[in-house]
């Protein structure tokens, strides 16, 4: 069982098409009616047709297309300049961090790079409320607390401006978080709006586009019926006048001058022609007699040229045995001749050998013929 492949589906569609073309184009072209000095006009209307419904749609795709591109390029512009935004914003938002929690001072290496490390470097010796006395300088005790006052109040005022500044921290990142949702919302609506007024064109446009397809299908509908009235009256009225003139025609009423040709007067119509006369019957039959007579008379005549030349050939081909037995004696003397000569050449050649090989003594040997043709020039 065989297996029907894809390009054998193909294969078999392209001939189905072929011979569905080559059958509607015979139907054009033997329909003699609709057939105009070798045009078929309906098949070029239906073309033309086809061609601007073609275009016309070619035309609106290509709107829908532009509409559409249009519309992406502004979303695209749109979300460009959002993407552009956010990250400005992040940057800022970093850099801002950075100045305000990343300080080189909270490093913890910052002692080893600091350039003011020499101004703020410990005196020699220290008073005794310094607080940066430690237990290795004998200076300061354990149970001597002699700033403990200054140290708490210290304490004190620096907790109360550490909650300060928490809180005027807080209060500012509050006011930019609400400032950047306010943005992000105002930005939101503005694209919102964007989007929708362009939903709008486009979907105007589709409208237009649908409308306008719509009304040219109409008026397509409408020329078709009209023109396939046209049509059905115009064969309706060409098949009342075929019929009536079948009617009054020469057809029907065996009027014997309708057979004459247009070609001469020797030629018939061969689908209206009724036949022969009498007249014309008995001068065929006349005419054929004389043939005859006329073809005895030429066989006679060819069988009497046949008789001469048959005794022509005889005579020439006597003359020619005659002449071929006189060219043999001929040649026959001739050989005769040349044999006595030849042998008398020999002699004489046999003797001129012998006597050269008395008179010579330098004879050539197979060295002299070997030294020729020994390198390609």
């Amino acid at each position: 069982m065989e297996v029907v492949q894809p390009k054998d589906l193909g294969q078999y569609s392209g001939l189905a098409k072929k011979r569905v073309g080559e059958l509607c184009r015979q139907k054009r072209i033997f329909n003699a009616r609709n057939r105009i000095i070798g045009g078929d006009t309906e098949a070029w209307d239906v073309q033309i047709r086809d061609q601007k419904i073609k275009e016309a749609t070619e035309k609106a795709r290509n709107e829908t297309f532009a509409a559409e591109m249009r519309q992406n390029d502004k979303i695209t512009c749109i979300l460009e300049g959002r993407e552009r935004r956010d990250r400005k914003n992040l940057c800022k938002a970093i850099n801002d961090f950075q100045q305000s929690y990343q300080k080189p001072e909270t490093r913890r290496e910052f002692d080893l790079s600091d350039p003011l490390s020499l101004k703020k470097d410990l005196l020699a010796w220290q008073p005794d409320k310094n607080v940066q006395n430690t237990v290795s300088g004998m200076q300061r005790f354990m149970g001597e607390d002699l700033n403990f006052h200054e140290r708490k109040k210290f304490q004190e005022e620096q907790n109360r401006e550490w909650f300060l500044q928490q809180q005027r921290e807080w209060k500012d990142a509050r006011a930019d978080q609400k400032h950047a949702e306010d943005f992000y919302m105002k930005t939101r609506l503005q694209f919102d709006e964007t989007a929708k007024h362009l939903q709008n064109l486009e979907r105007a446009t589709r409208k237009a586009v649908c409308a306008a397809v719509k009304e040219f299908n109409k008026s397509q509908v409408t020329e078709s019926a009209e023109r396939r009235r046209l049509e059905k009256k115009q064969e309706q009225e060409d098949n009342l006048a075929e019929i009536s003139n079948l009617l009054r025609g020469d057809l029907l009423s065996e009027n014997p001058q309708q057979a004459a040709s247009s070609f001469g007067p020797h030629r018939v119509v061969p689908d209206r022609w009724k036949g022969m006369a009498r007249a014309q019957l008995e001068q065929i039959r006349l005419v054929q007699k004389q043939q005859v007579q006329e073809k005895l008379r030429l066989q006679e005549e060819e069988r009497q040229r046949d008789m001469d030349w048959d005794r022509r050939r005889l005579q020439g081909a006597r003359a020619s045995l005659l002449c071929e037995r006189r060219q043999q004696r001929q040649e026959r003397d001739l050989r005769r001749a040349l044999d006595c000569s030849n042998l008398s050449l020999a002699k004489e050649q046999l003797l001129q050998k012998k006597h050269m090989k008395e008179a010579c003594t330098n004879h050539v040997t197979e060295d002299y013929f070997t030294q020729f043709n020994t390198k390609s020039r």
